[in-house]
């Protein structure tokens, strides 16, 4: 079985997410992927982000026709900050023996990865997949990963290299790095709340079960 993990705030999430997930899912030929959402986030303001379950039923919501992604609630049922090496040993814990992980993550994501806890240990216990977001499929690829690969090699390790065959990053003894190349939809939760914050309508950019749970929540105003 492979399975991807996919967190984040998700604050409200929008079809960026949705897309981006399942086209991981089809590239990467996984079975299932967990979107998770963090109760506290470590790493962001809790300014403006709603009530975790609030945005674990927006999730529930706006995944109710794809039987192959399942929202978890790991972070919400742990106390303190939801620090994502924790979620990994609990998924290494729960799940069938030997299934194949993979950890999703954004761009913006992985070049903070250096601050989380522990953070050289995602590097031992999971391969991880990159998506790229828009725009930067198109600056990247004269560079051969280039900046992907100097981040690896100053971060992590300089054993970090770039295989054309294999189409990732590999080293001798880390899990591997896979780069995802997503359709571009500009599409963020930053700007989403800004609109509702402004009486704009949101349709279009999230699905229409979600939008209706926020109108009827009275969220983000």
């Amino acid at each position: 079985m492979r399975i991807g993990l996919f967190g984040g705030t998700f604050n409200p999430i929008h079809y960026g997410h949705l897309r981006a997930s399942l086209e991981v899912k089809e590239e990467f030929g996984l079975d299932k992927i967990y979107l998770i959402p963090s109760a506290i986030p470590p790493h962001k303001s809790p300014r403006g982000v709603v009530d975790a379950k609030d945005r674990f039923h927006m999730i529930q919501l706006a995944i109710s026709d794809q039987s192959d992604f399942i929202v978890s609630d790991v972070e919400l049922d742990r106390p303190g900050p939801s620090y994502s090496i924790d979620t990994v040993h609990h998924f290494q814990k729960i799940l069938p023996k030997d299934p194949r992980f993979y950890l999703i993550l954004g761009t913006d994501a992985f070049y903070e990865i250096d601050t989380w806890k522990a953070y050289k240990d995602f590097f031992d216990l999971v391969p991880m997949i990159i998506m790229l977001r828009p725009g930067d499929r198109f600056s990247m690829a004269p560079k051969r990963h280039s900046y992907f690969e100097t981040f690896l090699k100053t971060k992590i390790s300089e054993k970090y290299s770039y295989s054309e065959d294999l189409s990732c990053f590999i080293h001798p003894e880390k899990q591997s790095i896979f780069i995802a190349y997503i359709t571009s939809l500009d599409i963020s939760s930053t700007h989403i709340r800004d609109l509702i914050g402004r009486g704009k309508s949101i349709r279009y950019l999230v699905p229409d079960s979600v939008a209706d749970y926020i109108v009827t929540k009275g969220l983000y105003l």
